[in-house]
């Protein structure tokens, strides 16, 4: 299996679906997640909060993934799913970010996905160490069941690309 590793901003890539390292609340944040919602426009807004809530203020647990359409992206569809927040590591975080990149292949599959875009999912804002963050991705995409044909981590920074390049 090969995989792409690209330096560039995520909602640029031509693929069928671009994943959204979001909040619980789907309602926009900072980083890719503004990012996104900058560039999708208004509609991808009014589409997540139309997705209902599994409790207040929660539309995706963490680990968990969710499907819009991509509105004004070049991608047919958002997949947003919330990384855990690091905690040091003895929390859980490594399965609940597997769970990320699980269920967002779920959707995939389920939405007959052929090309999709990775960030690097909790490694931001969220604290989770750039190097086990992109060994989790990496472990989890190579050893799945199903993958699309293409699959790009799409990175953001020399260092991040350096990282995902070491473990390819």
């Amino acid at each position: 299996m090969a995989f792409e590793v690209i330096q560039t901003d995520i909602t640029i890539l031509a693929v069928d679906a671009l994943v959204n390292a979001a909040n619980e609340s789907l309602l926009g944040g900072g980083g890719v997640d503004g990012a996104i919602h900058r560039a999708a426009g208004p509609a991808l807004l009014a589409a997540c909060r139309a997705i209902p809530e599994v409790r207040p203020g929660v539309r995706c647990p963490t680990g968990e993934a969710r499907i819009t359409p991509g509105f004004a992206l070049p991608a047919r569809f958002v997949i947003h799913t919330v990384g855990p927040v690091w905690r040091g590591g003895e929390q859980g975080e490594a399965d609940l970010l597997a769970a990320c990149y699980a269920n967002c292949l779920k959707l995939a599959r389920d939405h007959r996905v052929e090309s999709i875009a990775f960030p690097a999912i909790s490694a931001g804002i969220y604290g989770y160490p750039a190097h086990a963050a992109a060994s989790v991705a990496v472990e989890t995409l190579r050893t799945a069941e199903w993958v699309p044909e293409r699959v790009v981590f799409c990175t953001f920074g020399d260092a991040m690309t350096r990282t995902y390049m070491a473990l390819l």
